[in-house]
């Protein structure tokens, strides 16, 4: 199962790299799960952001795919859309929801089924060089269509490396 895991980290990123894409994110930090007795962790996240396929004056809509690997064994592999509200001063704010696969990597890390959806929000700042630093708060839920749903937050922070 790991290997299957490592395998498809790797592909994303091989894809990523030729595709015209906009960014890739690579976020660290801590999962909490809301299930008695489940096993919380450190989770490690790479996200890749495309090009926007929507851009106005403030706000920009884009695709996106991630995945998702806790210390417990547990990943998260999904695609969505994320949108980006630009502020003042370079800062900005994200939102994005996807959908996606989740394994857990023991019982009481059960989601409730394979089909979960992890909906995110996040503000960061960007720097002069592209590249950004964003602070993401993301909840992972199968939004009641399993007899149970626990869900999982996470809170990561996050390093932008653009890839135009």
């Amino acid at each position: 199962m790991k290997n299957r895991i490592a395998l498809s980290a790797a592909l994303s990123v091989a894809l990523a790299s030729s595709a015209f894409s906009q960014e890739i994110v690579l976020g660290a930090g801590y999962s909490d799960y809301s299930r008695h007795g489940a096993e919380d962790g450190v989770i490690l996240s790479m996200e890749y952001i495309h090009r926007p396929f929507y851009e106005g004056r403030v706000f920009s809509a884009q695709l996106a795919g991630a995945i998702e690997l806790v210390e417990t064994g547990d990943a998260f592999l999904g695609g969505g859309v994320r949108g980006k509200w630009d502020l003042q001063q370079d800062w900005f704010i994200e939102a994005s929801v996807l959908p996606g696969a989740y394994i857990e990597g023991t019982a009481l890390n059960d989601l409730g089924s394979t089909f979960e959806i992890r909906s995110q929000l996040a503000v960061g700042k960007r720097f002069k060089s592209g590249k950004a630093l964003s602070l993401a708060l993301s909840h992972k839920s199968n939004a009641s269509t399993a007899d149970i749903n626990p869900g999982v937050n996470a809170l990561t922070l996050r390093w932008h490396i653009p890839l135009d």
